[in-house]
């Protein structure tokens, strides 16, 4: 593979065993793999748990899909992008659609089908 994406520490790993990018997962550890990882989509669970707490406090809750605040628009997840190892015009591109899914005008749709393989 010429990129790897996993969410744990042993694709990271791998890719500089391989001399290889990688895309990172939930955290950024970029400065735990110089030169590596491309970028990273970071997990921000604060609004999540903000609102189930906030739901509890007022009297309001109930068991409820609460992944939604976990998204973008939301503030629940962000992207790091290592300004080295990406081109110029792709780093405008992806600071680009962030803008537009903090603007509502785009929506990564969640897929939660069981992943097929193709091998």
């Amino acid at each position: 593979a010429d990129i790897m994406y996993a969410e744990r520490f042993g694709v990271a790993d791998a890719a500089v065993e391989r001399g290889v990018k990688a895309i990172g997962n939930v955290i950024d550890t970029s400065a735990d793999y110089p030169n590596t990882i491309l970028a990273s989509a970071i997990w921000h669970m604060e609004p999540t748990i903000d609102r189930a707490i906030a739901n509890v406090a007022s009297g309001n809750w109930e068991a409820a899909d609460y992944g939604q605040y976990s998204f973008m628009a939301y503030g629940g997840g962000s992207i790091v992008v290592d300004e080295n190892l990406v081109p110029a015009d792709v780093l405008a591109k992806v600071q680009a659609r962030e803008q537009e899914i903090l603007d509502g005008l785009f929506r990564v749709n969640v897929n939660d089908a069981r992943p097929v393989s193709d091998q």
